[in-house]
Parts: C-alpha cells; structure tokens; sequence
C-alpha cells in the first residue's frame, strides 16, 4: 500500500509500565514465537467486529469487505498484517500502542448500553497482544486510518520496542490497520521462518482457522519453466472462516459431526458419542465434546499432552486445556469454545477462576451424561466404550468426589456369577437377602482371579464375588468404600466376611474347630516365625489347603507386587496364613507332629503361588515338594 508522509514525525515515550515491562515480554513472557500472529490476527479480527458493530447504526463506517491479509517479503525479511477494521486515529495509537495491556475493547464496551451491549458480546477483549510482535521483529510499522476519518488524517507509529516511539500523520486511502514486522535475523533471535507463506499459512490453520473473518494470502502455483512457486496475483482465503460448533445444532448432521470430529482427532474410527451445548448464564461457552472409539497409545501416562481445545471467541489458545477436563476424562476430544476466560498476561495459560471451575463441572457432567446415555440405549458401544477406557474412569472415583456416585454406577466388572461384565447395582439385586456386603477380589489376571483360593467358601455358599484385575483397581477400592449404602469388602483382606451367611450351628462348628485346631496353629506359627504375622483357621476353603491374607487397612500382596514392578517402594506387610481344617494335608500335620515345620514352609508356598507371588527360595519349595511326594 502506498502512502505518503504529510507531517513531521514525533517522538513520545512509552507509558512507564511499558519501558519495564516490554523488554520482559519479549524475551520471557511467550514460550513459543510463533504465538505473535494468532496475537495480531486476533486484535485484527476484534476490529473488524468493531467496524461491523458500529455501521449497524451508521452506515458510513462500514462498506469494505470485512478481511484480514498477510503478505511477506522474503528478500526485505518483512511481514504484514492487514485489515479493514475500525482503525485508529492518532489518539487511539497513542491511548491504545502506547500503554501495554490496553486494547481499546474495554473503552469500547463502556460506550454502550442496554441491547448494543448485548450484541457486541462476540467483541473480544485482548491485552498485551500487540507487543508480541517484538518477540520476532526488530521494528514494527503501524500505519492506521479510522473509519470515519479522512484519508489524510491516517497515522504512522513506529518503534523498535526499546522504550520509544514515533506517531507521524499520513495518507491512507482504506480504511483498518497494517502492521509491518521487519524481522529479527540475528543468529540467536532469527525470526525470518516466518516469510515463508507455508510456515504462515501453517500457523492460520493451527490458531486462526475458526476466526468468522477470511484471512487471505496471495496464491502461489508452481513453474515448471522456473521450477518454483510463483505468485499468481490472486488472493486466496487459507482459513475456514466458520466454527461448526457456532452453528445451530438444527444445521448439522451426523456426518457433519464424524467429518469435524476426523479433523480434530486424526482418528479413522467414527465417535461412540458427541455432545453439542450452548451454555449460558454467569459463564457463557459452547462445548463440542466426543466420546472417541479408540484410544492413543499414551493413554495412561498421567504427564501427556491431553485436554480439550480451547478456543476464546473462536480464537485458538492451547491444545490442552487440562484445567477445563478432569485427568480421569482425559480421553475426550473436542472444542470448548468461551465468550471470556481469565488468561494470564500472555494468554498462554488459564487462571484459576470461578468461570474455569463452572466451564470444568460443566463439561464432566455433560460427558458423564454422555457415558450414561451410551449404557442404557447403546450396550454394543458402551462395552466398547467399557473395554477402551473402563479402566481410565475408575480413577474419577478417586479424584471427583462430587461425581463419585455417578462414576460408580458405570463401572463394569467381571463376576462369579454372570458371564457377562456386570454392574454394582446388578450385583446388588442379586445379592442373597441376607448379605449384607458386596465382595470383590483383585487380582493381577482374570484366570488368577477364577483360580484364587479366597472364592472357594463363597463358591460353596453360592455367594457372588467380584473379579478386579484392572491395576487401578486396588486403588479406586481405597476410595469407594461403598455403594447404595453396601460396603465393598475385599476378600482378600481380613476375616473371610461369611460370618453373616453363617447360621448359628455352622458358627459353632468354626468355633469348635479352631479350639481342636490350636495346638497345630501354634506350631506352625512356630516353625514359620516371622515369616508370617499370624496362623488361623478359616471357612472360606474348601479345596486348597491354605491361603494368605492381609489385615484390613494393610496393602494387598497384589498392590505391592505392582509397586514393585513399577520401581516403587512398597512397604514389608506380612501376611496371614488362613489353613483349611478339613485338608487332607492339615490333618496329617495334625496327625504327625515331626512334619510341621516342612509342611508349614510347603504350605506357604502354595498359598504364595496360588495368590501369584513369588517364593523367596524356590530351590528349597522343590526339595520340600520332592520329600513330601517321596515320603
């Protein structure tokens, strides 16, 4: 654009806050450059909803076609961004580029009142954005007409950001603002990647490419003759310039939804479900979230980049909005795009907030709800949906306690007594009437767990148990003690909990058993010594000759071997050694004296084995095994 100088230049200072805080920007405050153009054509758009805001009651402000266009030029190591916004005027460059944090929006929303307020709501409000052209450019050239203005009352600001600027007039026949970036090129700060229309159409596409505005570069096609690309003339819009999350749910289809969900995912598989609210009140957002079908690879590294989409007025801000989604529902994808968030200073990262906690409650009860509906209308996709990422909402119970009923409702776990995945309110109408516990097991496999000696006496009761074999597991029962008013017993720790399905002959049979069975108790506790923390008979075998349990509160064997495996520490809990009174091998230990401490070590290690512990000396277990089978 050509424009001519009509007064002479003028030299002003910075605003005190922006001669401290400049160079600390620059240098500091962004953590990735390239955040300087989502910055620039952000303030460019808010512009441009100003001109179009304004020309609904004065005609003679609009008339231009609303558009943002970047040109570059490689050899000059130059970058413009153009627009035909609002503009400024000589005031407004130096109220609004001479005092950092200061975009002019506030001012603009304190004009108005009652319905216009209501319709500038899509106005954004933006702080120190501009000033992020200093982290790629040595010196920035601001020339600006406001509508509204003449063509001669145009204005020029220029500074190398070192606490100084100058504000000349000039003509300028459109009406919107440039900014002309001459690049950084010292070895250390190279900034001129970014006079390359792929680097630049790249960084449309990744932070601009919902803004409602065309952002338009001059096409390029390729010469054969010259065997490069060559500019053509023609402009050409790189962004989509619509958010289909914007439009009204009425707009779209399902294949609507798959496509822009293929887009955002890179998933070839279609989602298990999606949501699309507009929500309004205190905070105002629109949120499009997706149940994916599959899961990435790097689903349970608690530390990988997972989140949602932010988007501020359509407006990209970060790939991962954690603080938006909790950790447990870290498989969702999706756009939470919001009218006003509290960003920090370089709108890199969110602020703690009230809006934050509402936007976050809100969207888990919207994808629980998701998962809800999946479970009563669509069982196919929900054991899907259960098989990919049962394990990963387990942890919600742990970490959401306002939605831990609601997580507990969706569980699935495998069961002594259904062949399918079962819930805990199905395990609860088919309790015995009068069981008053729901019991479970963990255990490292599924075949571990069918084989655990610890069902037997369950097994004879016809009471069902239970199977948890996911390693979170252990650690959401640590959480959910219980549900709809039934304690979760783990039948691994503690007593065997069948004392309430006993009756009161079955009750005296223990006692008397355990009276005849003490002096070979005390042996054995005897020949193991602190092998064990205690010997006791029990009636939850029927086939094995011993188990081993752990009192409750203590961490299950099957915890700590996988802390173990993990690299963790794990504390020294010595188990308890229940014995089978009616096992053929316990009445011969009974019978014979001199074989208690061999067949004391045999037991242990059976019941270590069968529970899928290791022996300490399995040397030793083969010698003891070949003596008995030889004796």
């Amino acid at each position: 654009m050509t424009t001519t100088t009509t007064t002479t230049p003028q030299t002003h200072v910075f605003q005190a806050e922006v001669k401290q805080l400049l160079n600390l920007m620059i240098h500091s405050l962004y953590s990735n450059k390239e955040i300087f153009l989502r910055e620039l054509i952000s303030n460019a758009s808010d512009a441009l909803d100003k001109r179009r805001f304004l020309a609904l009651s004065d005609a003679a402000l609009g008339g231009d076609e609303a558009r943002v266009r970047i040109t570059f030029d490689s050899a000059a190591k130059t970058l413009t961004i153009a627009d035909t916004g609002v503009g400024m005027d000589a005031a407004d460059a130096q109220a609004h580029l001479g005092t950092i944090a200061k975009s002019g929006t506030k001012e603009f929303f304190g004009k108005l009142s009652g319905d216009q307020q209501k319709d500038a709501s899509l106005i954004g409000q933006f702080g120190v954005g501009f000033y992020s052209a200093f982290i790629v450019a040595k010196n920035v050239v601001v020339r600006s007409r406001k509508a509204g203005v003449a063509v001669d009352a145009a204005i020029e600001w220029t500074s190398a950001g070192e606490g100084e600027y100058t504000l000349n007039t000039i003509n300028k026949a459109d009406v919107g603002t440039e900014i002309t970036l001459h690049l950084r090129d010292e070895e250390d700060t190279d900034a001129t990647e970014f006079a390359d229309r792929w680097k630049l159409t790249e960084l449309v596409k990744k932070y601009s490419n919902h803004v409602s505005f065309p952002i338009q570069m001059v096409k390029e096609d390729w010469d054969e003759k010259e065997s490069k690309f060559v500019t053509t003339g023609e402009w050409e819009t790189v962004n989509e310039a619509s958010s289909l999350w914007t439009r009204s749910k009425n707009e779209l289809t399902k294949d609507d939804y798959d496509s822009f969900y293929a887009s955002l995912s890179y998933d070839r598989e279609p989602p298990l479900a999606y949501t699309h609210n507009r929500v309004e009140g205190r905070s105002e957002y629109t949120q499009l979230l997706y149940v994916p079908a599959t899961a990435p690879f790097d689903l349970y590294e608690r530390d990988r980049v997972a989140g949602v989409k932010l988007y501020v007025k359509r407006v990209f801000i970060m790939d991962d909005a954690k603080a938006l989604m909790p950790s447990y529902l870290r498989f969702i994808k999706g756009v939470i795009d919001s009218n006003d968030l509290p960003l920090n200073v370089s709108r890199e990262l969110l602020q703690e907030s009230r809006d934050v906690k509402a936007i976050r409650e809100g969207s888990t009860k919207r994808v629980l709800s998701m998962i809800e509906d999946l479970a009563e209308n669509n069982p196919e996709a929900f054991s899907k949906f259960n098989a990919t990422f049962g394990a990963v909402l387990k942890e919600g119970t742990g970490e959401d306690f306002a939605n831990k009923d609601r997580i507990a409702k969706l569980l699935r776990f495998a069961s002594t007594g259904a062949d399918a995945l079962t819930s805990f309110a199905e395990y609860v109408a088919r309790m015995k009437p009068e069981q008053t516990q729901i019991y479970v097991l963990t255990a490292d496999t599924l075949a571990a767990a069918k084989a655990s000696p610890q069902l037997e006496g369950f097994k004879k009761k016809g009471v069902e148990v239970l199977l948890l074999t996911d390693r979170v597991d252990e650690w959401m029962l640590s959480h959910l003690r219980d549900f709809d008013g039934k304690p979760i017993t783990n039948v691994t720790k503690g007593a065997a909990g069948l004392e309430s399905l006993q009756d009161e002959a079955e009750k005296a049979e223990a006692a008397k058993v355990a009276e005849d069975m003490k002096p070979l108790v005390e042996s054995i506790k005897t020949a193991l010594g602190d092998k064990v923390k205690d010997v006791r008979t029990t009636a939850r075998l029927t086939d094995s000759a011993a188990c081993l349990v752990v009192e409750d509160g203590e961490m299950s064997a099957h915890l700590a071997r996988m802390l173990k495996q993990a690299g963790q520490d794990a504390p020294d809990v010595k188990p308890i050694l229940e014995i089978n009174p009616a096992h053929a091998l316990v009445l011969r230990m009974q019978a014979k004296a001199d074989q208690v401490p061999a067949l004391a070590q045999l037991l242990l290690d059976h019941a270590t084995l069968a529970e899928g512990g290791q022996l300490e000396d399995p040397a030793g277990y083969v010698q003891r095994v070949n003596a008995l089978l030889l004796g």
